[in-house]
């Protein structure tokens, strides 16, 4: 079987590749203007009309797109299609805790679908696999994306979803799962209740698909060792779609973009000049073909390069590196989207003023979480039993807020230090 899902795609010429994406940007364009007020705005402020954009080299007059521009357009500002055209969303967190919604119609899940099924192939995926989705179903979009990727390549797709690892493990075994579909942190995880139980080998994986938070070679490695596989990269956001955006091959030196659907840019994230290709910077995605839910130039913060160097695996999609950082305060932790003002805005609702220090950090693959608070004085003097319910209250308080859990540790009044400058809210001792 072909080792590509879509070859004449993927490995197209520049050429080719090139008139396509002419062809795509002009009506793209054309649709946001007629159907997207923003947009609309926005480009008569730069005096840019539809009939300005006749390539992909006139992307720069476009303006960019943020979050904040979508969390403000919340929930339908930024819909290009009538709701009755539309089968799903999707959503991922915002900066306040307004979240932010994406819409597909069947369309936009086909096109996702086989940019999934592109990176199964890509792993060695055929339909004689059984693909084991571990990601998280519901709105998050790793899992219903993988999904649909699977059955585009006609494999057997286990739709596990996250968590209860016994459970995991024994489909794993009873069913010969081949691929694994999940975070790097839950597989790390997997793995050790594989070795504890005694069990490495009895599963027949060869392959996984590790996504939704950073993580190190050293991890990969660590990964590959312990079950037996090889690991490989994917990278998504909601915002544009989901993961498929790029996908790495068997050569794992990168992640190739689906650029006839995600033109991307490479640009300074201080003064927004576009940068040449090989350049660091921050990463910006333009839909290409997405109908309900386009953005044009979004600015992902995502700090990384593009190269088109010759790959070994034959295709011609750039390639993007593991992204580096970030050009924001955005922290991703086993998977979510947690911004410090989050957190800031759920102390003070809470009648706390915005003392806190977040403490991150990676033991044994998996991110620790902690949030330290300080105390008001009349908590602070009372006894230990009602300081613990102040904490599990705000535990629960940063959890609706976050969609994950903290810990959190009241402090002393003062302990955490000041600084005469910026604050430093976040201790980021991961190693990624």
């Amino acid at each position: 079987m072909s080792s590509y899902y879509q070859e004449k795609i993927e490995r197209a010429s520049r050429d080719e590749m090139r008139a396509l994406q002419d062809e795509r940007i002009v009506k793209q364009v054309q649709h946001v203007y007629k159907n997207v007020a923003p947009y609309r705005e926005k480009m008569k402020e730069k005096g840019v009309e539809p009939g300005d954009i006749k390539s992909i080299d006139d992307l720069g007059k476009l303006p960019f797109t943020t979050k904040d521009d979508l969390r403000d357009g919340y929930p339908y500002g930024y819909l290009a299609m009538p709701l009755a055209d539309c089968v799903r969303i999707q959503s991922t967190s915002g900066t306040t805790g307004k979240r932010v919604v994406a819409f597909y119609t069947q369309h936009d899940i086909d096109l996702w679908e086989d940019c999934c099924a592109r990176s199964i192939v890509a792993v060695g995926g055929t339909k004689d696999d059984v693909v084991h989705v571990s990601y998280g179903y519901g709105l998050f979009t790793g899992g219903p994306g993988l999904n649909g990727g699977s059955h585009k390549v006609g494999s057997l797709t286990l739709p596990m979803s996250s968590g209860l690892t016994e459970r995991q493990i024994q489909f794993m075994t009873d069913l010969g799962s081949t691929i694994l579909c999940c975070t790097p942190s839950y597989a790390a995880m997997m793995a050790e209740t594989i070795h504890a139980e005694g069990l490495i080998d009895d599963i027949k994986l060869k392959a996984g698909i590790f996504g939704a938070e950073a993580w190190s070679e050293e991890m990969r490695r660590d990964i590959e060792k312990n079950l037996r596989i090889k690991a490989y990269d994917i990278y998504g956001l909601t915002e544009t779609t989901g993961p498929g955006v790029s996908y790495e091959c068997s050569e794992q030196t990168g992640m190739h973009v689906n650029e006839d659907h995600f033109y991307p840019e490479i640009i300074d994230p201080d003064t927004l000049e576009l940068l040449p290709e090989d350049s660091k910077g921050e990463i910006v995605f333009t839909n290409l073909t997405k109908e309900a839910f386009p953005l044009m130039r979004y600015r992902t913060r995502d700090i990384t390069r593009l190269t088109r160097k010759e790959c070994s695996c034959g295709r011609t999609l750039v390639k993007m590196a593991k992204p580096m950082g970030r050009s924001d305060d955005m922290l991703i932790i086993r998977g979510v989207n947690v911004f410090p003002s989050q957190i800031e805005a759920v102390l003070l609702g809470q009648g706390y003023q915005a003392n806190y220090v977040i403490i991150v950090d990676r033991v044994n693959h998996t991110d620790t979480f902690e949030v330290q608070v300080e105390m008001p004085e009349h908590i602070f003097s009372d006894e230990v039993r009602k300081i613990e319910k102040s904490e599990g209250e705000l535990l629960l308080a940063m959890r609706s807020v976050l969609g994950i859990s903290p810990k959190v540790r009241l402090v002393a009044p003062r302990s955490i230090p000041r600084s005469e400058g910026k604050a430093v809210r976040v201790i980021d001792k991961r190693k990624i």
